[in-house]
């Protein structure tokens, strides 16, 4: 279970990544975990939406984690 959340997280990383370069073609992977930074990000519900998977997906992932190492 452990190895399937890290691939989702991995996935969802990646995807987002490839949506921010649609909007801003020069961001890094650093640059997509400060979206305040950049206003084009920001205020895209797109880009929200899918930085908002991924949160779910790494809450779900710290939850499972502790579940299951306590």
């Amino acid at each position: 279970m452990e190895e399937l959340f890290d691939q989702l997280v991995t996935s969802q990383r990646k995807k987002l990544l490839v949506m921010a370069r649609k909007i801003i073609p020069y961001l890094t992977e650093d640059d997509v975990l400060q979206p305040n930074d950049f206003p084009e990000l920001e205020n895209n519900p797109y880009f929200r939406y899918e930085e908002g998977i991924l949160e779910g997906l790494l809450t779900a992932r710290m939850a499972y984690l502790a579940k299951t190492k306590a």
